[in-house]
């Protein structure tokens, strides 16, 4: 009776193995193919006949281990067919369906890793395709959510990401949310690209997963970051994510470096956020912005959108429609403006500017094309350019008075409208100001503008303080900006903007000079000569004015940086250091008041004057300042100097003692620990900050600081690289870890791109290795006088510095990338040199060998009686 039953059996095989090999070949024969398979099923004489042989059949696939199309159709067919459920037929399909989901789960289990890839990427296949209705027992359900479970922790990535993709139907049910937690907690330690990209389109929406998906748009794959953007587009409505979170995504959306993620980004934007939620409408997307708070993310999503031509101007709307002509007040106004002048909200003044800079760029570009080109093509150009101009017309105040009178009014309404005034100030650049009535009432007005005294409110205890920053005129930097922006338009002439500048300083200046002005007209005339000495092109055009230079550091700026309010102070030793780059040659008493701020000075006041002499120091040269505060210094390098000098700031003299050297006074900073720690108004403020991005600077434009002797160079990049990794620099993680992370990304020997000579590259990895020693010896702790701590402390403490050794030895490892130049053949067409890439060999003492020996050495040092803490030391050399 077997014989019978296994020639059935077998020829039943070898029919659902020829369907299974035409399947193979094209999509196209499927819907057959599973009628066929369908009827094949009704007509055997049991279901486990039927499974069995199917089973038989399908093993091939398991074993057959490249990812090619036609095994992927072999997939697709079978889990089609596996849930497929047929009415009349339903008891004989659920029962299929229950024995090949057993059969799945065991090869899933299996030893062979493609037998479990195949398995589990059926599984995934069949559980998709399942249709809701789907008779399908609570114990199997549970017995695949287990097996796939642990199928995720699988040491294959295929194999992970199929059973991840099995798992994603069941991550929305509530009584799975364990599911979501094992997502939530393999996603930022995955390391493949594939599953971390199933991970992120499987996360369903919800508060739990935004800021994760979010998080994924920073990751290092382009294809993780395009899935991110792509489940934010489909699950996650505009309305449902904050005002913070919709600008964080289109920051990095729009300005990723890949073309492909901010293509989708924009996308999103589009089909998503303007055409679903904001109707097309460009200005009621802005609503949902808030570009007060975000303005540079709103600029670019205008700027997205006016370049794909999304941006449709409705009929009449313009500027012009804020400024009425009949002059009626109406009823009932609250905010007091003048009666012709309809005030603007913030979207709208933001939305008008970009446009207008937009009409007036493409109208330049193509003015310029048709200069370039002649003839019928050129014509065509000039009447396209002339289009964008006459549109621009029409949108901009018809004259530049009613522009003035549009301002004015903003002006007038007080705090709440001052982002639009900004953005209304910065339309001023595209006014013709060469009629001369138009250029006095501009004149007039900025005029108007500068003379008026800075925001000031009185605090609880009497004190009055000035609202803003406290440094840049008008309260902050923007609205700084946009001042002299219109006044540099308006006073084009050479050195007619400092004219008008240095006349209103001269008025405001005459209490200060007698002692006798309070706090708000010091903040008022410091700040607009900050604004004066920050937009002026040379000191050139400053002689001859109102005020001469020399007066104005004498009269003001020192004097200021004298004064007892803290703001005060703050804003003239801004000043110092800006009047200091205007000049050809620094300033002895300049140089003088900035040692003195920085060593006195409150640590806001140390800031500021870090910045300042690190800005001198670097502009002017080391030796030049030194010079200056040291007539006696020699002319010749100090070769042989191979450590910075000591300084000690609680010594009462050494802010006099001119034989100290400007570069010891600026590292003495970096070495100082009271300064470590950031201001608590701004993590970002912190002198360690300043510092180290100067020297960082000074590092990587060394062949401008001759001055400064190599010996120094292993001393400063050790110190950069101990507060790149030390715990210091998570006080201040935002802008210290930013700034030394792209230095160290462009120093000579990192960077293939950055193609240096050989000597640099050579010079930049001896500058490692000397430093590799140090760097350890200051960040290991227990020993050379570095403090311990708890046990946890030092272990963390001992990570950090394996860490950085890590580091420094995939600096000496990476290829020396060198550019040579070889001659044109002789039967070459060109007679310019060809530049081509090759790799340079390293010299012994500067590759890894030569660390080889340093460390040698250092473990050499050590006596056979250790500490626990040198032990460990050498241990991990």
């Amino acid at each position: 009776m077997e014989e019978p039953n296994s020639d059935q059996e077998n020829q039943l095989s070898h029919k659902i193995a020829a369907i299974l090999d035409e399947v193979r070949i094209s999509y196209a024969t499927h819907n057959r193919k599973l009628k066929e398979l369908s009827l094949l099923r009704s007509k055997s004489s049991s279901p486990s006949q039927f499974f069995s042989a199917f089973s038989k059949s399908l093993i091939p696939l398991f074993n057959f281990q490249r990812r090619l199309a036609s095994a992927d159709r072999v997939v697709s067919f079978v889990s089609s067919f596996t849930a497929a459920r047929n009415p009349t037929d339903a008891e004989v399909c659920d029962e299929f369906l229950d024995h090949f989901l057993h059969f799945l789960l065991v090869a899933a289990t299996a030893a062979d890793k493609t037998v479990r890839f195949r398995a589990c990427q059926i599984v995934s296949e069949i559980i998709l395709r399942l249709p809701d209705d789907a008779e399908v027992s609570n114990d199997l359900w549970d017995e695949v959510i287990e097996c796939m479970k642990v199928r995720v922790q699988d040491k294959i990535h295929v194999v992970r990401t199929f059973a991840v993709r099995a798992l994603s139907r069941f991550v929305n049910d509530s009584s799975n949310i364990d599911i979501l937690d094992l997502f939530l907690e393999m996603l930022p330690l995955e390391q493949n690209a594939d599953v971390r990209k199933m991970i992120v389109l499987s996360l369903p929406p919800s508060s739990a997963t935004s800021q994760v998906i979010i998080d994924c748009t920073l990751d290092v794959s382009e294809s993780v970051r395009k899935a991110a953007y792509c489940v934010l587009a489909n699950k996650f409505p505009l309305q449902s994510l904050s005002i913070k979170l919709r600008t964080v995504i289109l920051r990095r959306g729009l300005s990723d470096r890949s073309v492909g993620v901010s293509k989708e980004c924009f996308k999103l934007l589009k089909d998503e956020w303007l055409v679903k939620c904001c109707n097309g409408d460009p200005l009621e997307l802005l609503k949902y912005l808030d570009v007060e708070t975000y303005e540079s993310v709103s600029e670019s999503v205008m700027e997205a959108l006016l370049k794909a031509g999304l941006v449709k101007l409705k009929n009449g709307a313009s500027i012009q429609q804020y400024i009425s002509s009949n002059g009626d007040t109406a009823e009932g106004e609250v905010v007091p403006c003048p009666p012709s002048i309809v005030l603007m909200e913030a979207e709208a003044a933001l939305y008008w500017r970009t446009v207008c800079k937009h009409l007036q760029s493409e109208a330049h570009a193509l003015g310029s094309d048709a200069a370039a080109t002649a003839g019928t093509e050129a014509e065509v150009y000039a009447a396209e350019a002339s289009d964008k101009n006459d549109l621009l017309e029409k949108i901009l105040p018809a004259t530049v008075d009613e522009y003035i009178e549009l301002v004015r009014a903003h002006i007038v309404a007080g705090s709440n409208h001052r982002f639009a005034c900004r953005q209304l100030l910065l339309l001023g650049a595209m006014f013709d100001f060469s009629d001369t009535s138009y250029r006095k009432a501009a004149s007039v007005f900025l005029q108007e503008l500068m003379s008026k005294p800075p925001e000031h409110e009185v605090d609880n205890e009497g004190n009055v303080v000035v609202i803003g920053d406290g440094l840049s005129f008008g309260g902050d930097t923007e609205w700084a900006e946009a001042i002299a922006k219109l006044a540099r338009k308006v006073h084009a002439a050479p050195g007619e903007f400092e004219e008008v500048v240095l006349a209103i300083v001269e008025k405001l200046a005459q209490p200060c000079r007698e002692r006798t002005a309070d706090y708000v007209q010091w903040i008022h005339t410091l700040s607009l000569i900050g604004l004066l000495l920050k937009n002026a092109v040379s000191m050139r055009f400053l002689q001859g004015k109102a005020i001469e230079p020399d007066e104005l550091l004498q009269s003001l700026l020192l004097p200021g940086a004298k004064q007892s309010h803290l703001d005060v102070q703050r804003i003239a030793v801004r000043c110092l250091g800006l009047f200091g780059l205007l000049e050809r040659k620094p300033n002895a008493e300049l140089l003088k008041q900035l040692r003195v701020s920085y060593i006195r000075g409150p640590h806001l006041i140390s800031i500021e004057a870090g910045k300042a002499l690190t800005d001198l120091v670097m502009w002017h040269g080391p030796q030049e300042v030194d010079r200056v505060l040291n007539h006696n210094i020699p002319s010749q390098v100090n070769s042989d100097k191979k450590c910075f000098c000591p300084v000690n700031f609680s010594d009462s003299e050494v802010d006099s003692n001119s034989n100290v050297d400007m570069l010891d006074l600026l590292y003495g900073g970096i070495e100082n620990e009271d300064w470590a720690n950031p201001l608590t108004s701004n993590e970002d403020e912190c002198i360690y900050a300043i510092l180290g991005e100067g020297f960082a600077k000074i590092l990587l434009l060394s062949d401008n600081y001759p001055s400064i002797p190599a010996s120094l160079h292993p001393v400063l990049l050790s110190k950069l690289i101990y507060l790149y990794f030390s715990d210091i620099s998570e006080n201040m993680h935002r802008w210290l870890k930013q700034c030394l992370s792209v230095f160290f990304e462009n120093y000579p020997c990192l960077s293939t791109n950055h193609k240096a000579s050989v000597a640099d590259v050579i010079f930049s990895l001896r500058c490692i290795l000397k430093a590799f020693i140090p760097v350890m010896r200051s960040m290991w702790p227990g020993i050379f006088g570095n403090s311990g701590g708890s046990p946890f402390m030092v272990s963390q403490m001992r990570k950090r510095a394996v860490q950085a050794s890590r580091f420094m030895l995939q600096m000496v490892q990476i290829p020396l990338f060198v550019k040579e130049t070889e001659a044109a053949s002789e039967n070459s067409s060109t007679e310019q040199p060809q530049v081509i890439d090759s790799c340079a060999e390293v010299p012994f003492e500067c590759g890894e060998e030569g660390l080889a020996l340093r460390i040698a050495v250092e473990v050499a040092s050590f006596h056979s009686k250790k500490t626990a803490a040198e032990k460990a030391y050498v241990s991990a050399l």
